[in-house]
């Protein structure tokens, strides 16, 4: 059954710019239309015309910020019959009219593709912004460390406390561009991002292309280009490592955008009883769709 299930989602991914027929979702399901709209909701946790609804204003909204058709095209392409209709249920779900998105770069939100295994995957949303940046330095410390994908990564921690505080605060000072701050910069993962695969850690700011590098201190030099932003606030440091990995198995399967070989950024500001605020920037491009 739910072998069936999923290749009815996946007819639904294929159609999200054309009319999403029940009974045809049903007979793919090999069940009638009342049993597959009670299961999928039952499963879910939502009713079948707000989850398509939600799929088609996702992908809608990351056309409006590719800014590649108008929002009127953007609007009849994802079946509303006309601009004003489309901007309400636009401003429904990301709380801003795709108007204002375009303009200001607003945060946005995307409702995940869903699957059915045992649990079901993609049932929540996640906010997110599209930032396009100019050239830019990472300047701080730099160590090549393990990947851990749960819990503290001992070398890193290891690696901070050996900084000293002289030495963060000389990094601190260069902060210049968003996201500000004192930052955790990873890259060079294998493919596979396998428990245990060496990185490059940055224990650094973001800075302007032109900033001075002080002597003693790293500098990755950053080319322009397009990033999604993630936020979340939760238990350190497991909801920010949930969120890493719900970017890479939810977001983008769910959105046309594809990762591009670059820094990931991460800025945690910590609250109390061990919550933590996190920013997660990953570098992305705009995939052929």
């Amino acid at each position: 059954m739910l072998e069936h299930l999923n290749r009815a989602m996946e007819h639904i991914e294929r159609n999200l710019d054309q009319e999403v027929e029940v009974a045809e979702l049903a007979r793919i399901a090999m069940t009638s239309e009342y049993h597959f709209r009670r299961l999928f909701s039952m499963l879910s946790g939502m009713p079948l015309s707000d989850y398509v609804r939600r799929r088609r204003l996702t992908v809608a909204g990351a056309e409006v910020l590719g800014g590649e058709r108008t929002l009127l095209e953007v609007a009849i392409r994802y079946g509303y019959t006309s601009g004003e209709a489309f901007a309400r249920a636009f401003r429904a779900m990301h709380g801003v009219g795709p108007g204002e998105a375009r303009r200001e770069g607003a945060v946005l939100k995307s409702q995940p593709r869903m699957s059915f295994r045992l649990v079901v995957e993609g049932s929540s949303s996640m906010e997110y912004r599209i930032i396009e940046q100019p050239d830019f330095r990472i300047i701080g410390r730099r160590a090549r460390v393990p990947l851990v994908h749960e819990g503290v990564n001992p070398a890193i921690a290891s690696f901070i406390k050996g900084l000293g505080q002289e030495t963060v605060d000389r990094i601190s000072a260069l902060s210049g561009r968003e996201p500000e701050g004192i930052l955790s910069v990873t890259e060079f993962f294998s493919e596979s991002r396998e428990e245990g695969v060496e990185l490059d850690y940055y224990h650094a700011v973001v800075a302007d292309a032109d900033t001075v590098v002080p002597d003693g201190l790293d500098v990755r030099e950053v080319p322009a280009g397009t990033w999604a932003a993630f936020s979340n606030t939760g238990t350190f440091p497991k909801a920010l490592q949930e969120m890493w990995r719900d970017v890479f198995t939810q977001w983008f399967p769910s959105n046309p955008y594809e990762f591009r070989p670059g820094p990931e950024i991460l800025r945690t500001r910590f609250l109390s009883d061990g919550q933590a605020e996190a920013q997660l920037w990953i570098p992305v491009a705009r995939a052929l769709r």
